[in-house]
């Protein structure tokens, strides 16, 4: 998999052509190797994995398709496979190489041109929008925990549990079953605080009649998961039921209409259509959703501003809601995986409305 990677990322490069890789997704995606430092360099030919003493072990042990060469003076070793693959220019990760770091080749390796094109950063870009069936496996193995995680907590939610408290006893559950991590800080939020679409879980007690927001995700092989449901405690107002019923609604037609061809900014105005006529357009200020993988937010997006073409292979989350300020909000999540003839949902929690 690696092997076949790199080769397709080799056929974009010309005679003469390396693109230096530093930063942690794609030295991950490239080697399959987790680290917090390294570099991969790739010309048309040859592919080379440099990484330090912490690591290097395991990494000679582990890592296929690439050389590795123990990393101990990287400008020194990157120019020096410069020189030995006959390189002119060199393309760097445009969005993520800082600028200091770019001055320190120009001034380190003035033989070489250092390249702001954005032209490989797009391919490697283009490369993971596309997951392979082992990226799929994985990102569905992380929305298991994450499924399972919300069938643990649905039943130790109840008045007196501050939202911190709800928050670390799911983090606990799901890096115990399994996960590696959090695919990001966990959102938990109750009544007024579940208008704040991010919003930071507090000390605020939960209380009967609240709204429980919860976001969050496992990271299973480097692949993140992300849901988020909303549940009420102990009773729901009629107007709460509108609200959920106006967000669930706007997130199935969504969904249905979801499939390659389609561009983001029409799925999101599927589900932004809806709501606007339900009354609520003013309240759901944020795109309907993101793709999802080695991080948890990718491109492309579903927005208002998103004229790119969805294509088969591409996960994306769905994720509409209302926020009434200092009042409450709604919002429901799940993850699809984008095909020819529309999209399979890889979430299984449950999306009626749930009193505990």
């Amino acid at each position: 998999m690696i092997k076949e990677r790199i080769e397709r990322l080799q056929a974009h490069l010309e005679e003469g052509e390396a693109v230096l890789i530093e930063s942690y997704p794609n030295r991950l995606y490239f080697t399959g190797f987790s680290s917090s430092a390294g570099a991969v360099l790739i010309s048309r030919s040859k592919a080379r994995f440099l990484i330090d003493f912490r690591y290097y072990e395991k990494a000679k042990k582990t890592v296929n398709g690439l050389e590795v060469v123990l990393m101990k003076k990287s400008t020194e070793q990157i120019g020096q496979f410069l020189r030995e693959e006959n390189i002119r220019t060199v393309y760097l990760e445009t969005e993520t190489t800082a600028i200091n770091r770019f001055e320190q080749f120009k001034k380190s390796l003035p033989d070489f041109t250092f390249s702001e094109d954005e032209k490989m950063q797009k391919q490697i870009l283009a490369q993971r929008r596309h997951k392979s069936a082992e990226e799929v496996r994985l990102i569905e193995a992380a929305q298991k925990l994450t499924d399972d995680t919300f069938s643990y907590i649905i039943d130790r939610i109840r008045p007196g549990r501050t939202e911190k408290e709800i928050m670390l006893d799911m983090e606990f559950f799901i890096r115990k079953n399994g996960s590696e991590g959090v695919s990001f800080d966990f959102i938990v939020v109750s009544g007024k605080n579940s208008s704040l679409p991010h919003g930071v879980p507090s000390d605020k007690a939960v209380e009967r009649g609240d709204f429980v927001t919860m976001d969050f995700g496992a990271v299973v092989g480097g692949y993140h998961s992300d849901m988020t449901r909303t549940v009420a405690v102990g009773s729901v107002s009629e107007e709460q039921k509108q609200v959920y019923q106006t967000v669930l609604d706007a997130q199935l037609k969504a969904i249905s209409f979801l499939r390659a061809g389609r561009t983001g900014k029409e799925v999101d105005a599927v589900a932004r259509d809806l709501i606007t006529a339900a009354g609520f357009g003013d309240s759901f200020g944020h795109g309907l959703g993101h793709s999802v993988g080695l991080e948890i937010h990718e491109m492309p997006s579903c927005s208002p501003s998103c004229n790119e073409v969805l294509e088969a292979g591409t996960i994306m989350t769905v994720e509409p809601g209302i926020y009434l300020e200092d009042r409450f909000g709604v919002r429901i999540e799940d993850m699809v995986l984008i095909t020819e003839n529309g999209c399979r949902n890889l979430t299984a929690s449950e999306k009626r409305l749930i009193v505990v």
